[in-house]
């Protein structure tokens, strides 16, 4: 059974990074052919994929957010990393580590997730 756990601070000042860890067990990050991705959920909003890095390490970004995000992993750890920088309050959302089998933006085809974190930006 895979099991993916979130980490990282739970209060981020505005203008600073963002930086969240998800710990995967039960099976390999650079397994064929599995995608891990970041989703985010504001207060209120519904779930937003932010972006994904492969079984290889190749990493995709949801455009909007794409010059403020970065995807890295550490196979040694079995863990990849989330970095948002900029950030405001409107990144302010319980985000969630999660797998899929195939490479998808929609959050709902992602079949194993982390509990979720929650982050608030405020100063």
């Amino acid at each position: 059974q895979v099991q993916l756990q979130e980490s990282g601070p739970g209060l981020v000042k505005p203008s600073q990074t963002l930086s969240l860890t998800c710990t995967v067990s039960g099976g390999s990050i650079t397994t064929n052919y599995y995608y891990w991705s970041w989703i985010r959920q504001p207060p209120g909003k519904g779930l937003e994929w932010m972006g994904a890095i492969t079984y290889s390490g190749s990493t995709y970004y949801k455009p909007s957010l794409k010059s403020r995000t970065s995807i890295s992993r550490d196979t040694s750890k079995n863990q990849f990393t989330l970095q948002l920088s900029s950030v405001t309050p409107e990144d302010t959302a319980v985000y969630y580590c999660a797998r899929g089998e195939v490479f998808t933006t929609h959050p709902n085809e992602y079949d194993y997730w982390g509990q979720g974190t929650q982050v608030t930006v405020s100063s």
